[in-house]
């Protein structure tokens, strides 16, 4: 028997840096499903096949390709593309013909809200992505953290921006003094929006930022940040969880924060699969690239598969869909769990990273909590807001609600 693999990647346009990991790590999952130990179902012995077809970016293109993958028998597995974008016209194509849709690429919050029992999401929801910034936030030794959420008109970004709001107003952040004083939603215009965001920033005396948007989008307004003098000691955004972030930042992207579904060097031993190392090892002796989170989400969604499948013990998209919901395992990505229900990531942890000297290194927070004695940032962005920062004396939280929600701007 033979289980081909279907999907459409970006291959070129707008997400081919990613789309290209993807379909790289996915040909390495083929190689050694087929070259390691048998793998059968029910006795029989299957091998593995891979039908992957460029989707350009492009959203029409993407839903012609679902189409088609869906009505084709041949293909034993359909597996989502990557971005929240294209996934959320993959999915509901696969819901109406029926097929189980494993969700490597998409991280919206809205892909489990629409009733579709044969989704299986493999990543971390938007909604979580940057919670751990704010946790970080919440540790660090200064008492007034004035947070700015800079947010595209997307839903993936608004998931983003609105889970970070949620993290800062629960009560362990609120107590440790980090308040939500600025939210920008809209487009980030290198060449106007600063002249309409920045004098807010300077108004409420902002010394945390975070940008939720596309890769560009977050560039730009990280750049434009980082560049004019604001003194802004502490900022995050979703794109610096990506090895290119440092490329194309360059020194900018120094101190900077990011949330990450996957790393090379983080230290797990997973139940399935080769280890992260193991894995980014494969990937490059295969001629590949040097892996980042988009090649490890692909390969571990195929494993994952490959485990639901053996425990349904039968090629049936609805079979395999109740196995996933009982699957309590990890991979080379992390921990995997899902919502029984909406299918729904809830085992996988996000981690958190900064730059460092050119490198991304992954950051813990939680460890540093309770005595309340994280360092961050380091460097010379500290150096710039240190003196300004320090200054800040500690009031109780009516104090800070009643001199600052007045100066509140929202957009």
């Amino acid at each position: 028997m033979k289980i081909t693999i279907g999907l459409s990647l970006s291959l070129s346009g707008e997400y081919a840096a990613m789309g290209k990991q993807a379909e790289a790590a996915l040909r390495v999952f083929v190689s050694d499903a087929n070259g390691g130990e048998t793998f059968r179902i029910g006795g029989e012995r299957c091998e593995f096949g891979l039908e992957c077809r460029d989707d350009g970016s492009d959203p029409a293109r993407c839903a012609e390709i679902y189409r088609e993958l869906c009505g084709d028998r041949r293909i034993g597995l359909i597996l989502g593309p990557y971005s929240n974008r294209l996934a959320r016209v993959a999915a509901p194509i696969a819901a109406d013909a029926g097929r189980l849709f494993v969700n490597h690429g998409g991280a919206g919050e809205e892909l489990y809200q629409r009733g579709n029992r044969l989704i299986v999401g493999v990543l971390t929801p938007a909604g979580d992505y940057m919670r751990g910034f704010i946790r970080m936030l919440a540790t660090l030794k200064f008492w007034r953290k004035r947070v700015a959420i800079v947010a595209a008109k997307s839903d993936f970004a608004r998931a983003v921006a609105a889970g970070a709001e949620r993290a800062a107003g629960e009560r362990a952040a609120r107590r440790r003094g980090v308040r939500v004083r600025v939210k920008w939603n809209g487009t980030f215009d290198p060449h106007e929006t600063p002249a309409r965001l920045f004098p807010a920033l300077r108004r409420n005396r902002i010394n945390a930022l975070l940008s939720a948007g596309p890769y560009e989008y977050d560039l730009a307004a990280m750049r434009a940040v980082a560049e004019a003098p604001l003194n802004i000691p502490v900022l995050g955004c979703v794109a610096a969880g990506v090895k290119r972030f440092r490329k194309n930042l360059g020194e900018l992207a120094e101190g900077i924060v990011g949330p990450s579904q996957w790393e090379e060097s983080l230290d797990l031993s997973p139940e399935v699969g080769p280890s992260p190392g193991e894995f980014a090892r494969r990937i490059r002796a295969a001629g590949f690239e040097d892996p980042d989170y988009p090649a490890a989400q692909a390969y571990a969604s195929a494993i994952l598969a490959s485990a639901a499948i053996s425990m349904a013990g039968e090629l049936d998209d609805a079979k395999i869909r109740e196995a996933f919901s009982d699957l309590r395992t990890s991979t080379l990505f992390g921990e995997f769990a899902i919502d029984r229900v909406t299918g729904r990531q809830i085992g996988h942890s996000m981690l958190l990273v900064q730059w460092h000297n050119g490198n991304k290194v992954i950051i813990d927070p939680e460890a540093h909590a309770e005595r309340g004695e994280l360092e961050f940032p380091s460097g010379w962005r500290l150096l710039l807001a240190g003196a300004e920062m320090l200054k800040l004396s500690r009031h109780s939280d009516a104090d800070e609600i009643d001199a600052d929600e007045k100066d509140e701007d929202s957009n």
